[in-house]
Order: C-alpha cells, then structure tokens, then sequence
C-alpha cells in the first residue's frame, strides 16, 4: 500500500506545525515572536512531541523557519525516552 500525494510523515507533520505557529507570531517584535513560539509549544505539545523537534533541530533543522530555531532555546527539552 502506497502513500497518498500530500500525506506528511510524521516529521513533516511537526516540522509544518512549528512552522503554522511561527508564521502566526511572525508579525509580532522578534523578541515577544520569540518567547510567543516557545510559550506555545511548551504549552501545548507533550513531550513526545518536543523530543521529536528537538531530534530534528539537533540535525540542522532543515525545513524549520529561523524564528523556530531561534524559539528553540526557550523551549523545555524533554528528558530522553527510556529504552
């Protein structure tokens, strides 16, 4: 079984989420863009889901918008799964 045109993995899935939330606080001053980003996400997505941007981040962050990158030093950093 194939996958469909469109369907995102599920790092392009967290890759375009962070990016949707950057591009809200875009319009905002750098710094409160800044702090807006990181607030969201260490509200709002579990831990799974930082680890997961967090694994992306720490291999370039290919594909995340600079302003996530730039949130991601505001952004709690889960504890590492245990195996």
């Amino acid at each position: 079984m194939s996958h469909e045109a469109g369907v995102k993995t599920g790092k392009e899935k967290l890759i375009y989420m962070a990016n949707q939330i950057a591009s809200f606080f875009e319009t905002m001053k750098r710094e409160e863009a800044v702090e807006g980003v990181a607030d969201h996400i260490n509200k709002f997505w579990e831990p799974r889901m930082r680890r997961q941007l967090f694994e992306i981040i720490d291999r370039g962050g290919d594909g995340l918008k600079p302003l996530v990158l730039e949130a991601a030093a505001h952004i709690k950093r889960p504890q590492e799964a245990r195996a």
